[in-house]
Formats: structure tokens, C-alpha cells, sequence
């Protein structure tokens, strides 16, 4: 018995450190599969389209726009509520846009949005708290486009998050908006909005 309670002794070290390494490897799994889960089910501008409408943003922003829309995070559950009143005015190659928010906890923020279109279907755009520039794309009745921005938070303070941004044009003027919402690559939640135009 001798020679088989020394051989477990000694290889004690071997399992105690493969247990380690499995620990190690179901962390990773783990971080991995947030990330992989944060970046499946998007959209994309290839996907069959649902009606031959063309969303064309400077022809549906000019004037007066209401919109309606909620915050949900990451586990389902809706966080904030908002109502946005927008602005847009069309000079010919910039399409600025004023949007005028007010939230369900009686908070309000204004930020304004200047776009530029750069080719038949592409566009830039800038707002405050926004890094560098967002770039987008229309297709067919659909719109995307991307961008980093420094949000407001409580206590003054703001968060850089980067959102994945996606419209598409309903039927009586109305359109859809899904924006997803991620920061250091892990979707924190999205942003529902659904936009109509004001009668003038």
C-alpha cells in the first residue's frame, strides 16, 4: 500500500491544477459565449425586403416628426419611456434634426443631429457626445447605421456605448426604429422607437 498512497501524493499537484485549468476554461466559455450571443440575431441590409417602399431620409424627416419609443436592457425588462419631438430641415446636401426629448420621470434633453448625405444611398452624421462621425446606409425601405456616443447618465456623469441602428419604413408614413445598444463589445440593451409625421 506503501507505493500507492505515495504515487497519489504525488499526483495530487497534477489534478489540483487541472481542476484550475477547467475552472479557467469554463470562465472563458462563459465570456466567450456573452459575446457571441451579443452579436447574433441583427439585421442586415441583405435581408429579403418586405415591400418595395424606398426609405429616403431627407424626404422623410423635413418638417415636424413625433415619436414614441422605450428603453429595454439586456434581461427584457423596460427601464425608461420617452417621447421625442423632431425637427428636420433639408438644404440640399445636410438634413439637421432637432430632437426635443421628454421622458416618463419628467426629465428632458435636446440633441441635434446633423446629417450628410454623401452618396445616392450613404450618409455621415455628428451630434454632441457622438465620437467622430456616424456612418450609415439606406436600402430599399431599410436604413443603418452606427456610431459611438457619450450618453448622459445621472449624477451628471455619461457613458460611451455604441449603437447599431436600424429604421424601416411602415406603411402610412410611420417607421420603425431598433437600435441596440453595446459597450466593450456586450449588448446592454435596445431602443425601440416608432416615428409618424405630424399633420401640419
Amino acid at each position: 500500500m506503501t507505493p500507492a498512497s505515495q504515487d497519489t501524493t504525488r499526483h495530487r499537484p497534477k489534478r489540483s491544477a487541472m481542476r484550475r485549468l477547467g475552472r479557467l476554461a469554463l470562465i472563458g466559455g462563459a465570456v466567450a459565449g456573452v459575446a457571441a450571443l451579443a452579436s447574433c440575431g441583427r439585421p442586415s441590409l441583405s435581408d429579403e425586403k418586405l415591400s418595395d417602399k424606398a426609405l429616403n431620409l431627407e424626404e422623410y424627416f423635413v418638417g415636424q416628426t413625433v415619436a414614441y419609443g422605450q428603453f429595454t436592457d439586456r434581461f427584457g425588462t423596460v427601464r425608461r419611456r420617452f417621447v421625442v419631438d423632431i425637427t428636420g430641415e433639408w438644404d440640399g446636401r445636410d438634413l439637421t434634426l432637432t430632437e426635443d426629448f421628454r421622458y416618463a420621470d419628467g426629465s428632458t434633453e435636446q440633441r441635434i443631429w446633423t446629417l450628410t448625405k454623401t452618396g445616392p444611398d450613404s450618409w455621415e452624421g455628428t451630434a454632441d457626445g457622438v465620437q467622430g462621425k456616424a456612418r450609415g446606409e439606406e436600402r430599399g425601405d431599410t436604413f443603418n447605421w452606427a456610431y459611438t456616443i457619450d450618453l448622459p447618465v445621472p449624477g451628471g456623469d455619461t457613458m460611451r456605448v455604441s449603437f447599431d441602428d436600424w429604421m424601416w419604413l411602415l406603411e402610412d408614413g410611420r417607421l420603425l426604429n431598433k437600435a441596440y445598444m453595446s459597450r466593450f463589445g456586450v449588448t446592454l440593451g435596445e431602443v425601440t422607437i416608432f416615428f409618424e409625421k405630424k399633420d401640419d
